[in-house]
């Protein structure tokens, strides 16, 4: 009769963990090693890795034909994750180890040609799932866990180390999230010189999760404004951290920062492709737009991007979720993140600019500010200009307010939003009429405003809820004509 062991391991489908079982029965017949289960070539590599690591910690290989099915088989399984179930497996089977070291335990790691295990991508989604599970994780001791996923792992450097049991194992490094103050962005709006205009729209956004389009020159200030606007934001929660962690540790990312609160901020390169914004890929990973889930995505010079990329972007900005469908399923990522972009007026940059002529064509001008899009422009709440500052205030050192002053406003704009929804007895996150938002003599203003500009359904929603963030900064529990006069100035100058 065959010899079977099974031991619980785990493998990665987009962000999410899901459970396997690596069963292994040897056999007679030829010597030789079979891997059944879906497996991607990545697993199917594994047979040469396990090999040559059982026999550098000095294990014998079996002179049998040995199977590997991995459960459940209807999951396309990939990456390295699996090595060290596999190789855990067939030495329990073959008797060269107890097979009471696998009860209550997940096996994850890579193994190496010399017997090391290795760290793998996905440690904290796979930290989660064993907690899930109620099992304890068995993986490289060169991996690190915050606190307190680390409580519950077990590290080993080498495969031989299994000769003596549990025993033989050290736990995972505890990894040290910086502090608030060293996780803090070096960046601070104090610095932005004669931006008042900008720096309005930015706590906006802030406050309301708004997305952002800064129209000016170079050397206008544009990134550093963007760069400023993490420094703004509340700190992220520990279920929104714990969320962004996932995303992070299977894209091979680093947390640290993530683990002490820090939102992200991605901003990738033009020239990035639609997988690498959105995701996809073999194996399927996840974009620029989930790794900044909960925080900032930047594109700067967002016509030099290409248009099917930005028109991607469409469907993640609305839903908030990304959903790729391969062959072997359907990946969901998700993406809620502030979308925050910079272009200049025209190629050369000077459309508008007192101190330099544009060289431009009225043609070159269209097809530049053409490229965005329309459905994507539209899609963005907050249009500011970004003129250059003033040369005697860069030149004489002024500051503005700083980001700390900035961050109580929002906070505080935040706070009275609760305030106010649980006040008027309305579910968070319900979408409200927008006249039920403002008080008789702004509903006017704006009825009459919103004929004059042409706007649109969508348009007057977004609208509404730029001027109920305005008002929410303010402390107003109506919107007030002020508040919608200034939300309108925010919109492009296009009609629509």
């Amino acid at each position: 009769m065959p010899a079977v062991a099974a031991v619980q391991a785990a493998s990665l489908h987009g962000v999410e963990p899901v459970s396997v079982i690596v069963e292994v029965s040897v056999s007679g017949g030829l010597p030789g090693l079979d891997v059944v289960g879906m497996p991607d070539s990545a697993v199917l590599e594994a047979r040469s890795r396990v090999r040559c690591a059982m026999r550098s910690s000095g294990f014998e290989l079996p002179r049998e034909h040995v199977t590997i099915n991995l459960q459940p088989s209807e999951i396309k399984k990939s990456g390295t994750s699996l090595d060290l179930a596999m190789a855990v497996a067939i030495l329990i089977a073959t008797k060269q180890l107890d097979p009471r070291i696998v009860e209550d335990k997940l096996f994850v790691g890579e193994l190496g040609l010399d017997g090391s295990v290795c760290p793998v991508r996905g440690e904290v989604a796979y930290a989660l799932l064993a907690e899930r599970l109620g099992l304890g994780l068995v993986m490289s001791e060169e991996s690190s866990l915050i606190a307190p996923m680390a409580d519950r792992a077990l590290g080993m450097r080498f495969l031989s180390q299994l000769k003596g049991g549990v025993d033989g194992l050290s736990h995972v490094r505890e990894g040290r999230p910086p502090s608030p103050e060293e996780g803090r962005y070096h960046a601070d709006f104090a610095d932005v010189v004669d931006q008042d205009l900008a720096k309005r729209a930015m706590t906006i956004a802030a406050a309301g999760k708004h997305g952002v389009l800064m129209v000016g020159p170079p050397g206008s200030g544009k990134t550093m404004l963007a760069r400023c606007l993490p420094t703004i934001l509340p700190p992220l929660t520990p279920e929104e951290a714990s969320e962004v962690m996932i995303i992070h540790s299977v894209a091979g990312e680093p947390i640290d920062r993530i683990a002490s609160g820090e939102r992200p901020f991605r901003a990738p390169h033009h020239s990035i492709s639609t997988a690498g914004l959105v995701g996809g890929g073999r194996p399927v990973l996840p974009g620029e737009v989930s790794l900044a889930h909960k925080g900032v995505l930047f594109l700067d010079e967002i016509p030099e991007f290409g248009r099917s990329t930005l028109q991607a972007l469409r469907q993640p900005l609305e839903d908030r979720e990304v959903r790729i469908t391969r062959v072997d399923g359907t990946y969901s990522f998700p993406c809620h993140f502030q979308l925050v972009a910079a272009s200049n007026p025209c190629p050369c940059g000077y459309l508008g600019d007192p101190s330099r002529e544009c060289s431009c064509t009225p043609a070159q001008i269209h097809a530049y500010q053409t490229r965005i899009g329309g459905p994507l422009m539209d899609r963005i709440d907050l249009h500011v200009d970004v003129p250059r500052p003033e040369t005697s205030k860069v030149i004489g050192g002024s500051t503005g307010d700083s980001s700390d002053l900035l961050r109580e406003m929002v906070v505080g704009a935040i706070e009275f939003g609760k305030w106010r929804e649980e006040r008027s007895g309305v579910p968070s996150g319900r979408p409200r009429p927008p006249a039920a938002e403002l008080d008789p003599r702004a509903r006017g203003a704006f009825e009459s405003l919103a004929r004059g500009l042409s706007l649109g359904g969508r348009a007057i929603v977004r609208v509404t809820r730029v001027a109920r963030t305005i008002a929410d900064l303010a402390e107003h529990e109506k919107i007030t004509e002020e508040d919608v006069v200034e939300a309108l100035g925010y919109r492009p100058r296009t009609k629509g």
